[in-house]
């Protein structure tokens, strides 16, 4: 069935935004009923590591990690533009913008509304959602614009090789710069717990379901563990919602000043990236999840490294909850920008 006569996307996918908004609000009810279960399991922990909201998001990201395939890298020549376009904006734009963005707002702009040590928190939050590129939800962007897979795979794969090793010192350095004293063990044992880890599981389970040399194998896996990303994601964000539930109904001015600075930036790096994707005549199945992926972030990587650094009731805990607030309608919007000047860019 062609591209333009069927929606790739599952019943799920389709209506994500509604699931979302349900689990964010399901989420924070069940905090207000039942505070004592969250409490318990906010002390569910071992070496500032949340055991519950780890298993939560690997479930999450380890369908999407089979995904990746290392071997696609080997076509990078095919289309340097887009890769090229998508590091850039992932490495050297979007955490320093997202740095200063969140030093303009909170240092400066709303200093009169935010206690200064609450406020570097908040800082700290911003700091980590923009120094972690989207991975898991990429692949939901670029199927909702229909952009070319296997490019989106070989963009996926060189961000989590270079997120590997650059996220850590990056965050670290970005974090020293705000004056936020930051332990190197705990930055590096999350990059193993969430980047490393759930990808070596998922290149191994996709190099032994390739030794029979049948792709469909793959492919059939990969729609059966499908659901298991959603469920993670949805667990997730109620979990996240419950534990903050009482913040978010005391505070609610909070979640709308941290909101601010995040949509300025989606909305930033997205015309950036689109625009310089426009300028330079990439073709727009390779443009547009370029400009997506340089524009998402990989929140569950940086709400993981927030509750382990600064504990699950913190201001950067807060912020990266926020971001996950914000971050699902914006990037439907951000599709649908996408998809109605399609016919502007140039053809593959």
């Amino acid at each position: 069935m062609s591209a333009s006569s069927a929606s790739p996307l599952g019943f799920f996918e389709r209506y994500l935004s509604l699931w979302v908004a349900l689990c964010i609000g399901g989420g924070v009810g069940l905090g207000l009923v039942f505070p004592g279960l969250f409490a318990a399991i906010a002390r569910f922990e071992h070496a500032n590591v949340n055991l519950v909201i780890a298993v939560f998001i690997w479930l999450m990201i380890y369908p999407m990690m089979v995904n990746v395939d290392f071997a696609s890298i080997r076509d990078v020549g095919r289309r340097p533009k887009g890769l090229c376009l998508t590091l850039v904006v992932n490495w050297l734009i979007k955490p320093f913008s997202m740095a200063a963005l969140g030093i303009l707002f909170f240092d400066y702009l709303f200093a009169d509304l935010v206690e200064p040590e609450s406020a570097k928190e908040y800082i700290a939050g911003m700091i980590l959602l923009g120094v972690a590129p989207c991975t898991a939800m990429v692949f939901v962007w670029s199927q909702l614009v229909r952009g070319d897979a296997g490019y989106t795979l070989v963009q996926v794969s060189i961000n989590d090789i270079i997120m590997v090793f650059a996220f850590a010192p990056l965050a670290a350095f970005l974090l020293g710069v705000t004056n936020i004293v930051v332990p190197w063990e705990t930055l590096l044992l999350s990059v193993v717990l969430y980047v490393v880890t759930p990808l070596a599981a998922g290149y191994a389970t996709r190099r032994m379901l390739a030794r029979a040399g049948d792709g469909e194998r793959i492919a059939a896996f990969i729609a059966r563990v499908k659901p298991l990303s959603v469920m993670g994601l949805l667990a997730t964000v109620a979990l996240l919602f419950g534990l903050q539930a009482q913040t978010i109904v005391d505070k609610p001015l909070i979640i709308a000043l941290i909101a601010v600075p995040l949509v300025i930036q989606s909305y930033g790096i997205f015309l950036i990236a689109y625009a310089w994707g426009y300028l330079w005549r990439v073709p727009f199945d390779t443009a547009a999840p370029a400009a997506l992926i340089g524009t998402s972030n990989f929140f569950e990587l940086a709400v993981a490294v927030a509750i382990s650094l600064f504990g699950l009731h913190s201001g950067a805990a807060l912020a990266t909850v926020v971001g996950v607030l914000v971050e699902v309608p914006v990037m439907l919007s951000l599709v649908a920008i996408a998809n109605r000047t399609r016919g502007r860019f140039a053809t593959a």
